[in-house]
């Protein structure tokens, strides 16, 4: 899932971007349970690291938090996002989060504020994501954006609240 629609002058000074490495792909499919076959036929290499494959979370500026729909109605479920970005903007800056949650949601950022003395340093940054089951299964929608203290950059990652048949 993308962010949405690109406006290409902006898409040349984002601000920030989140990195993926190829090796956050094979983590992907090895938390998949995809075969050795499998991997080798995705990558054309034997030369894969499945020693830290634990999460099917990939380091993008999007958060997807499926539920199980048939969990009993008003059981709070807690999805627990990292994310990592670089600053590719004006050197030192400072960027604020406003966050508008999915309906029937709580989402918890932190930090609240991202701190960059420099242009290409990384920082980190979680976001918890709480629904209290409804037990009706509707997918929600929200977004956290990333606020620059002069305005000039909104970097906005949209969340997707969403049912499963099963748990994930």
């Amino acid at each position: 899932m993308g962010a949405g629609h690109i406006v290409p002058n902006l898409a040349m000074d984002p601000g920030l971007v989140y990195d993926v490495t190829p090796q956050d792909y094979v983590s992907l499919l090895c938390s998949m349970n995809f075969t050795r076959n499998q991997i080798m036929t995705i990558t054309r290499s034997n030369m894969y690291d499945c020693a830290n494959s634990s999460s099917l979370d990939l380091n993008y500026p999007s958060f997807v938090a499926f539920y199980d729909k048939n969990v009993t109605t008003g059981a709070m479920l807690t999805h627990r996002f990292r994310r990592v970005v670089t600053n590719v903007g004006d050197g030192r800056t400072r960027y604020e989060v406003k966050v508008t949650a999915p309906m029937g949601t709580k989402v918890a950022v932190w930090p609240q504020s991202l701190v960059f003395g420099k242009k290409n340093e990384r920082r980190d940054y979680y976001v918890d994501i709480t629904y209290a089951s409804d037990g009706e299964g509707m997918v929600s929608h929200g977004s956290i954006v990333w606020v620059e203290e002069s305005g000039k950059y909104n970097v906005r990652s949209p969340i997707v609240v969403a049912p499963t048949s099963g748990g994930k």
